[in-house]
Protein backbone atom coordinates (compact mmCIF):
# COMPACT_ATOMS: atom_id res chain seq x y z
CA UNK A 1 0.00 0.00 0.00
CA UNK A 2 1.48 2.93 -1.46
CA UNK A 3 -0.79 5.40 -0.11
CA UNK A 4 -2.02 6.91 2.78
CA UNK A 5 -4.27 4.78 4.76
CA UNK A 6 -8.03 6.25 6.03
CA UNK A 7 -8.49 4.08 9.01
CA UNK A 8 -8.65 5.58 12.68
CA UNK A 9 -10.80 5.73 16.08
CA UNK A 10 -12.98 7.96 17.27
CA UNK A 11 -11.34 10.75 19.13
CA UNK A 12 -11.02 10.58 23.21
CA UNK A 13 -14.11 12.33 24.94
CA UNK A 14 -12.83 15.29 26.56
CA UNK A 15 -12.71 14.33 30.23
CA UNK A 16 -9.74 12.63 29.06
CA UNK A 17 -7.52 15.59 28.41
CA UNK A 18 -6.17 15.93 31.33
CA UNK A 19 -2.33 14.91 31.91
CA UNK A 20 -0.44 12.25 33.85
CA UNK A 21 1.13 14.82 36.50
CA UNK A 22 3.09 11.99 38.78
CA UNK A 23 3.76 8.45 39.07
CA UNK A 24 1.04 5.90 39.03
CA UNK A 25 -1.78 8.60 37.54
CA UNK A 26 -3.72 6.31 34.92
CA UNK A 27 -6.29 7.15 32.37
CA UNK A 28 -8.64 4.53 30.80
CA UNK A 29 -8.57 5.50 26.77
CA UNK A 30 -10.65 3.12 24.23
CA UNK A 31 -8.89 0.96 21.51
CA UNK A 32 -9.30 -1.77 19.00
CA UNK A 33 -8.47 -4.47 21.52
CA UNK A 34 -10.57 -3.47 24.39
CA UNK A 35 -10.17 0.01 26.31
CA UNK A 36 -6.61 0.69 27.98
CA UNK A 37 -5.24 1.64 31.32
CA UNK A 38 -2.35 4.38 30.64
CA UNK A 39 -0.17 4.87 33.57
CA UNK A 40 2.85 6.74 35.08
CA UNK A 41 5.91 4.46 35.78
CA UNK A 42 7.79 7.75 36.30
CA UNK A 43 7.81 11.45 36.33
CA UNK A 44 10.71 14.13 36.10
CA UNK A 45 12.37 13.34 33.14
CA UNK A 46 13.59 16.32 31.17
CA UNK A 47 13.21 15.43 27.43
CA UNK A 48 13.87 11.59 27.85
CA UNK A 49 14.43 10.18 24.70
CA UNK A 50 15.42 6.55 24.09
CA UNK A 51 14.58 3.60 26.36
CA UNK A 52 16.31 0.04 26.31
CA UNK A 53 14.92 -2.75 29.08
CA UNK A 54 17.59 -4.64 30.97
CA UNK A 55 17.72 -8.27 31.21
CA UNK A 56 16.34 -7.67 35.03
CA UNK A 57 13.03 -5.60 34.27
CA UNK A 58 15.16 -2.24 34.83
CA UNK A 59 15.31 0.25 32.46
CA UNK A 60 17.66 2.69 30.84
CA UNK A 61 16.37 6.18 29.67
CA UNK A 62 17.96 8.90 27.87
CA UNK A 63 17.60 12.84 28.74
CA UNK A 64 18.28 15.01 26.43
CA UNK A 65 20.82 17.59 27.93
CA UNK A 66 23.14 14.15 28.43
CA UNK A 67 21.97 12.49 31.30
CA UNK A 68 21.17 8.55 31.57
CA UNK A 69 19.62 7.09 34.09
CA UNK A 70 18.08 3.81 35.65
CA UNK A 71 14.47 3.58 36.36
CA UNK A 72 13.84 0.23 38.62
CA UNK A 73 10.58 -1.54 38.40
CA UNK A 74 8.96 0.34 40.98
CA UNK A 75 9.61 3.30 38.85
CA UNK A 76 12.53 4.60 40.81
CA UNK A 77 15.00 6.89 39.23
CA UNK A 78 18.76 6.58 39.63
CA UNK A 79 21.36 9.30 39.84
CA UNK A 80 22.54 9.90 36.47
CA UNK A 81 25.01 7.47 35.11
CA UNK A 82 28.51 8.73 35.09
CA UNK A 83 30.84 7.92 31.70
CA UNK A 84 27.92 9.40 29.11
CA UNK A 85 30.11 11.32 26.43
CA UNK A 86 29.45 15.14 26.04
CA UNK A 87 26.68 16.19 24.20
CA UNK A 88 25.39 19.53 22.33
CA UNK A 89 22.46 20.23 23.62
CA UNK A 90 21.12 22.80 21.26
CA UNK A 91 17.71 22.81 19.50
CA UNK A 92 17.38 19.13 18.80
CA UNK A 93 20.22 17.82 19.49
CA UNK A 94 21.86 15.57 23.17
CA UNK A 95 21.80 12.64 24.24
CA UNK A 96 19.42 10.19 21.77
CA UNK A 97 18.97 6.64 21.69
CA UNK A 98 20.40 3.62 23.59
CA UNK A 99 20.39 0.23 22.69
CA UNK A 100 21.85 -3.33 24.68
CA UNK A 101 24.75 -5.05 22.84
CA UNK A 102 22.89 -8.72 21.80
CA UNK A 103 25.45 -9.86 23.91
CA UNK A 104 24.78 -7.96 26.93
CA UNK A 105 24.52 -10.60 29.45
CA UNK A 106 27.52 -11.33 29.32
CA UNK A 107 29.62 -8.36 28.29
CA UNK A 108 26.81 -5.41 29.22
CA UNK A 109 27.78 -3.50 26.82
CA UNK A 110 25.36 -0.26 25.84
CA UNK A 111 25.43 1.40 22.23
CA UNK A 112 24.31 5.43 22.80
CA UNK A 113 23.75 8.10 19.74
CA UNK A 114 24.28 11.78 20.56
CA UNK A 115 24.91 15.42 18.86
CA UNK A 116 28.69 15.51 19.15
CA UNK A 117 29.90 18.91 19.86
CA UNK A 118 32.71 19.72 17.50
CA UNK A 119 34.49 22.33 15.66
CA UNK A 120 32.77 24.24 13.80
CA UNK A 121 29.46 22.83 14.69
CA UNK A 122 28.02 18.89 15.58
CA UNK A 123 27.36 15.82 14.18
CA UNK A 124 25.17 12.59 15.09
CA UNK A 125 27.62 10.49 17.05
CA UNK A 126 27.24 6.55 18.46
CA UNK A 127 29.28 5.57 21.93
CA UNK A 128 29.86 2.27 22.87
CA UNK A 129 30.87 1.34 26.51
CA UNK A 130 30.53 -0.98 29.39
CA UNK A 131 27.45 -0.53 31.91
CA UNK A 132 29.40 -1.44 35.10
CA UNK A 133 28.03 -3.80 37.93
CA UNK A 134 25.96 -1.66 40.43
CA UNK A 135 24.43 0.28 37.20
CA UNK A 136 26.14 3.61 38.10
CA UNK A 137 28.98 4.10 35.60
CA UNK A 138 30.01 3.64 32.09
CA UNK A 139 33.60 2.22 31.56
CA UNK A 140 35.28 2.21 28.89
CA UNK A 141 33.51 4.59 26.54
CA UNK A 142 34.56 4.95 22.85
CA UNK A 143 33.38 6.79 19.94
CA UNK A 144 32.65 4.43 17.27
CA UNK A 145 30.51 6.37 14.86
CA UNK A 146 30.73 10.03 13.49
CA UNK A 147 28.50 11.72 10.89
CA UNK A 148 30.64 13.46 9.41
CA UNK A 149 31.13 16.15 7.78
CA UNK A 150 30.08 18.42 10.86
CA UNK A 151 28.09 21.28 10.31
CA UNK A 152 26.76 24.15 12.17
CA UNK A 153 23.17 22.68 12.80
CA UNK A 154 21.59 22.29 15.72
CA UNK A 155 18.32 20.48 13.76
CA UNK A 156 18.12 17.40 12.47
CA UNK A 157 20.27 14.80 13.86
CA UNK A 158 17.60 11.30 13.64
CA UNK A 159 18.57 9.25 15.50
CA UNK A 160 17.88 5.06 16.27
CA UNK A 161 19.73 2.51 16.87
CA UNK A 162 18.93 -0.90 15.65
CA UNK A 163 20.67 -4.39 15.87
CA UNK A 164 20.02 -6.68 12.67
CA UNK A 165 20.29 -10.29 12.68
CA UNK A 166 23.51 -10.30 12.27
CA UNK A 167 25.10 -8.26 14.49
CA UNK A 168 25.52 -5.00 12.74
CA UNK A 169 24.26 -2.02 13.99
CA UNK A 170 21.87 0.51 11.79
CA UNK A 171 22.42 3.85 12.51
CA UNK A 172 19.89 6.82 11.13
CA UNK A 173 20.72 10.37 10.88
CA UNK A 174 18.77 13.26 9.64
CA UNK A 175 20.29 15.75 7.26
CA UNK A 176 20.97 18.54 9.25
CA UNK A 177 18.51 20.94 7.78
CA UNK A 178 19.03 23.36 5.23
CA UNK A 179 21.64 20.53 3.83
CA UNK A 180 18.90 19.00 2.17
CA UNK A 181 20.46 18.58 -1.31
CA UNK A 182 23.32 16.74 0.59
CA UNK A 183 20.93 13.61 1.05
CA UNK A 184 21.66 12.54 -2.30
CA UNK A 185 25.12 12.98 -1.80
CA UNK A 186 26.46 9.04 -1.20
CA UNK A 187 30.05 11.02 -0.77
CA UNK A 188 29.37 11.83 2.88
CA UNK A 189 26.59 11.01 5.98
CA UNK A 190 24.28 13.55 5.38
CA UNK A 191 20.51 12.23 5.24
CA UNK A 192 21.31 8.66 5.37
CA UNK A 193 20.89 4.92 7.50
CA UNK A 194 24.34 3.46 7.81
CA UNK A 195 25.16 -0.11 9.32
CA UNK A 196 27.97 -0.28 11.00
CA UNK A 197 30.03 -2.98 12.89
CA UNK A 198 29.72 -2.84 17.03
CA UNK A 199 33.34 -1.92 16.86
CA UNK A 200 32.67 0.60 14.46
CA UNK A 201 33.45 0.23 10.71
CA UNK A 202 32.00 -1.42 8.31
CA UNK A 203 30.69 -4.76 8.10
CA UNK A 204 32.34 -6.63 4.81
CA UNK A 205 28.79 -6.98 3.43
CA UNK A 206 27.45 -3.88 3.19
CA UNK A 207 26.42 -2.29 -0.32
CA UNK A 208 29.65 -1.54 -2.54
CA UNK A 209 28.43 1.07 -4.57
CA UNK A 210 30.88 3.34 -6.46
CA UNK A 211 31.43 7.08 -4.83
CA UNK A 212 29.35 5.74 -1.38
CA UNK A 213 30.81 5.55 1.72
CA UNK A 214 31.31 2.33 3.30
CA UNK A 215 29.33 2.65 6.14
CA UNK A 216 26.14 3.88 3.87
CA UNK A 217 23.37 1.37 3.78
CA UNK A 218 20.71 3.65 2.15
CA UNK A 219 20.49 7.49 0.72
CA UNK A 220 17.96 9.99 0.44
CA UNK A 221 16.72 10.60 3.91
CA UNK A 222 14.97 13.45 5.74
CA UNK A 223 15.37 12.67 9.37
CA UNK A 224 15.01 8.96 10.61
CA UNK A 225 13.77 8.74 14.36
CA UNK A 226 11.68 5.63 14.24
CA UNK A 227 13.77 2.36 13.37
CA UNK A 228 12.49 -1.10 14.11
CA UNK A 229 13.76 -5.08 12.65
CA UNK A 230 10.11 -6.92 11.34
CA UNK A 231 9.91 -9.62 13.89
CA UNK A 232 9.34 -12.12 11.14
CA UNK A 233 11.33 -11.26 8.18
CA UNK A 234 14.37 -9.26 9.99
CA UNK A 235 13.69 -6.20 7.88
CA UNK A 236 14.45 -2.79 8.56
CA UNK A 237 11.16 -0.07 8.81
CA UNK A 238 11.73 3.53 9.41
CA UNK A 239 9.85 6.31 10.36
CA UNK A 240 11.01 9.22 8.89
CA UNK A 241 10.11 13.07 9.46
CA UNK A 242 9.24 14.99 6.10
CA UNK A 243 8.16 18.38 5.43
CA UNK A 244 4.85 19.23 5.52
CA UNK A 245 3.02 16.20 4.59
CA UNK A 246 5.73 14.04 3.74
CA UNK A 247 6.05 11.51 6.88
CA UNK A 248 7.28 8.25 5.96
CA UNK A 249 7.26 4.98 7.05
CA UNK A 250 10.25 3.04 4.65
CA UNK A 251 11.91 -0.14 4.71
CA UNK A 252 15.11 0.79 3.58
CA UNK A 253 17.11 -1.60 1.50
CA UNK A 254 20.84 -2.11 0.61
CA UNK A 255 21.97 0.45 -1.80
CA UNK A 256 18.58 2.17 -2.64
CA UNK A 257 17.70 5.82 -2.78
CA UNK A 258 14.39 7.01 -0.78
CA UNK A 259 14.67 10.16 -2.56
CA UNK A 260 14.63 13.06 -0.15
CA UNK A 261 14.69 15.86 -1.22
CA UNK A 262 13.87 15.16 -5.33
CA UNK A 263 10.92 13.01 -4.67
CA UNK A 264 8.46 13.74 -1.56
CA UNK A 265 4.77 13.98 -0.71
CA UNK A 266 5.35 16.74 1.80
CA UNK A 267 5.51 20.63 1.03
CA UNK A 268 8.21 23.41 2.22
CA UNK A 269 7.25 25.18 5.82
CA UNK A 270 6.41 27.78 3.78
CA UNK A 271 4.26 26.27 1.05
CA UNK A 272 6.79 25.73 -1.47
CA UNK A 273 6.97 22.99 -3.78
CA UNK A 274 10.01 20.62 -2.78
CA UNK A 275 11.83 18.45 -5.46
CA UNK A 276 10.19 17.01 -8.54
CA UNK A 277 7.11 15.33 -7.26
CA UNK A 278 6.19 11.83 -5.91
CA UNK A 279 7.88 9.61 -8.56
CA UNK A 280 11.10 8.99 -10.58
CA UNK A 281 12.83 6.69 -11.78
CA UNK A 282 15.72 4.72 -9.94
CA UNK A 283 14.17 6.10 -6.49
CA UNK A 284 12.17 4.11 -4.20
CA UNK A 285 8.53 5.86 -2.96
CA UNK A 286 7.23 5.55 0.87
CA UNK A 287 5.70 2.30 2.18
CA UNK A 288 3.26 4.37 3.84
CA UNK A 289 2.62 8.70 4.57
CA UNK A 290 1.33 10.84 6.88
CA UNK A 291 -0.90 13.87 5.72
CA UNK A 292 -1.04 15.74 7.37
CA UNK A 293 2.10 15.19 9.19
CA UNK A 294 2.15 13.42 12.82
CA UNK A 295 5.91 14.22 13.58
CA UNK A 296 7.18 10.27 13.93
CA UNK A 297 9.76 9.09 16.41
CA UNK A 298 10.27 6.14 17.95
CA UNK A 299 8.63 2.97 16.33
CA UNK A 300 8.81 -0.67 17.87
CA UNK A 301 6.84 -4.01 16.42
CA UNK A 302 4.03 -5.81 18.68
CA UNK A 303 5.33 -9.33 19.42
CA UNK A 304 3.52 -10.28 22.95
CA UNK A 305 0.64 -12.28 24.12
CA UNK A 306 -1.11 -9.13 25.74
CA UNK A 307 -3.09 -8.31 22.53
CA UNK A 308 -3.16 -11.08 19.93
CA UNK A 309 -4.91 -9.34 17.31
CA UNK A 310 -2.04 -6.80 17.25
CA UNK A 311 0.56 -9.13 16.71
CA UNK A 312 3.54 -8.00 14.50
CA UNK A 313 2.03 -3.77 14.45
CA UNK A 314 4.05 -1.54 14.56
CA UNK A 315 3.63 1.30 16.88
CA UNK A 316 5.14 4.84 16.07
CA UNK A 317 4.82 7.78 18.46
CA UNK A 318 3.68 10.70 17.01
CA UNK A 319 5.30 14.36 18.71
CA UNK A 320 3.11 17.07 16.42
CA UNK A 321 0.68 14.40 16.46
CA UNK A 322 0.51 13.89 20.47
CA UNK A 323 -0.06 10.07 19.63
CA UNK A 324 0.70 6.51 19.63
CA UNK A 325 -0.50 5.14 15.96
CA UNK A 326 -0.70 1.47 15.64
CA UNK A 327 -0.17 0.40 11.77
CA UNK A 328 -1.42 -3.40 10.88
CA UNK A 329 0.96 -4.69 7.94
CA UNK A 330 0.99 -7.88 6.10
CA UNK A 331 4.40 -8.95 4.61
CA UNK A 332 5.56 -5.73 3.63
CA UNK A 333 2.35 -3.84 3.53
CA UNK A 334 1.09 -1.20 5.67
CA UNK A 335 -3.00 -2.10 5.66
CA UNK A 336 -4.49 -0.14 8.07
CA UNK A 337 -3.90 2.69 10.76
CA UNK A 338 -5.42 3.06 14.50
CA UNK A 339 -4.86 6.66 15.91
CA UNK A 340 -4.82 5.94 19.80
CA UNK A 341 -4.12 8.23 23.53
CA UNK A 342 -5.06 11.62 21.21
CA UNK A 343 -6.63 13.02 24.05
CA UNK A 344 -3.89 12.45 26.69
CA UNK A 345 -1.57 15.32 24.78
CA UNK A 346 1.55 14.07 25.02
CA UNK A 347 4.41 14.37 22.54
CA UNK A 348 5.33 10.40 22.54
CA UNK A 349 9.10 10.28 21.38
CA UNK A 350 9.88 6.48 22.12
CA UNK A 351 7.79 3.20 22.27
CA UNK A 352 9.05 -0.18 23.13
CA UNK A 353 7.36 -3.58 24.11
CA UNK A 354 8.35 -4.62 28.00
CA UNK A 355 8.86 -8.02 28.92
CA UNK A 356 5.27 -8.51 30.15
CA UNK A 357 4.24 -7.42 26.44
CA UNK A 358 2.67 -3.94 27.77
CA UNK A 359 3.90 -0.96 25.69
CA UNK A 360 6.21 1.77 27.07
CA UNK A 361 5.96 4.98 26.35
CA UNK A 362 8.46 8.25 26.55
CA UNK A 363 6.75 11.78 26.55
CA UNK A 364 9.02 14.52 25.04
CA UNK A 365 8.86 17.21 27.71
CA UNK A 366 10.20 19.24 30.13
CA UNK A 367 9.16 17.03 32.76
CA UNK A 368 8.76 14.13 30.70
CA UNK A 369 6.96 10.81 31.53
CA UNK A 370 8.12 6.70 31.57
CA UNK A 371 4.41 5.48 30.17
CA UNK A 372 2.94 2.08 30.61
CA UNK A 373 -0.02 0.92 28.25
CA UNK A 374 -1.58 -2.14 29.51
CA UNK A 375 -5.43 -3.65 29.43
CA UNK A 376 -7.78 -2.17 30.99
CA UNK A 377 -9.06 -4.38 34.14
Amino acid sequence: MRRQACFSLLAVATALLVGLPQAGAQQRVPSSAGDLTVETVAGGLEHPWGLAFLPDGRMLVTERPGRLRLVGTDGRLSAPITGVPNVAARGQGGLLDVVLDPGFAQNRTIYLSFAEPRAGGSGTSVARARLNERGTALEGTKVIFQQMPTIASNLHFGSRLVFDRTGALFVTVGDRYGQRDQAQNPANHIGKIMRIAPEGGAPADNPRVEGWQPEIWSIGHRNVQGAALHPETGQLWTAEHGARGGDEVNTPMAGRNYGWPVITFGIDYSGARIGEGTAKAGMEPPLFYWDPSIAPSGAAFYTGAVWPAWKNSLFVGGLAGQMLVRLSTQGEAVTGQERLLEGLGERIRDVRQGPDGFLYLLSDAPAGKLLRVRPAR
